[in-house]
């Protein structure tokens, strides 16, 4: 466990005795797919890294209505804004598949981050990168039509193998509709002209972009 944490930026650059101790105060849980891990408005008592599988996390109206903020996959990490402001969770997380998630509890996180300004650092770091990427999503939902937020969407999420780009774990329409602020009949459109039209294939278990996408359509 000590050398996974040893490859998450948060904690790179601690010494291997620190390592340890973190190691050692850190709980395993295992989620299925469809679990929540966390809701929004619960008391925070951790910070979770992922170490095996992937994460939405999204907020959810009143009326059912969902909005997922972003995605986590291995060697991320959320809860963190919490454990910061003692705040109630800000947002719900829920496992696209079966993930396995280490948990830090709240002294550790912050014994950790007082003591070590490499930490502190890797911390800013990540909350820039995220207001980042709300920025951007802020910015697609009111200047992009929906292929451009479908057309963002894919290419943030997909990582190469071989000649093609993967997205894994495939994504529902009804996810991607929720990633995108769009509804499920205008993203299965659009996804079946992409089929269609020879840009991508829908497997199983993933979405495998087969040559670049077009900049509009």
């Amino acid at each position: 466990m000590a050398a996974y944490l040893d490859q998450v930026e948060l904690f790179a650059g601690l010494e291997p005795a620190q390592l340890e101790a973190l190691a050692r105060g850190a709980q395993l849980r295992v989620f299925p797919r469809g679990a929540v891990v966390v809701n929004a408005g619960d008391e925070a008592h951790g910070l979770f890294v992922v170490q095996r599988g992937s994460l939405k996390v999204f907020l959810m109206d009143e009326g059912g209505r969902e909005l997922t903020l972003s995605i986590h996959g291995p060697g991320e990490y959320f809860g963190e804004l919490a454990l910061l402001d003692e705040a109630p969770r800000s947002a719900s997380v829920m496992a696209l598949e079966r993930c396995e998630l280490l948990h830090i509890a709240r002294p550790a996180f912050l014994a950790l981050i007082g003591a070590s300004p490499e930490c502190m650092q890797a911390l800013l770091r990540n909350l820039v990168r995220r207001i980042r990427a709300l920025t951007d999503n802020v910015h697609a939902l009111a200047l992009e039509d929906v292929f451009g937020r479908i057309h963002r969407l894919l290419e943030s999420l997909a990582v190469p193998q071989g000649e093609h780009w993967i997205v894994e774990p495939r994504l529902t329409q009804q996810e991607i509709a929720n990633l995108v602020g769009a509804s499920r009949e205008m993203v299965n459109r659009i996804v079946r002209d992409l089929v269609v039209g020879g840009y991508v294939s829908i497997e199983p278990h993933r979405i495998v972009i087969r040559r670049k996408l077009p900049a509009r359509w």
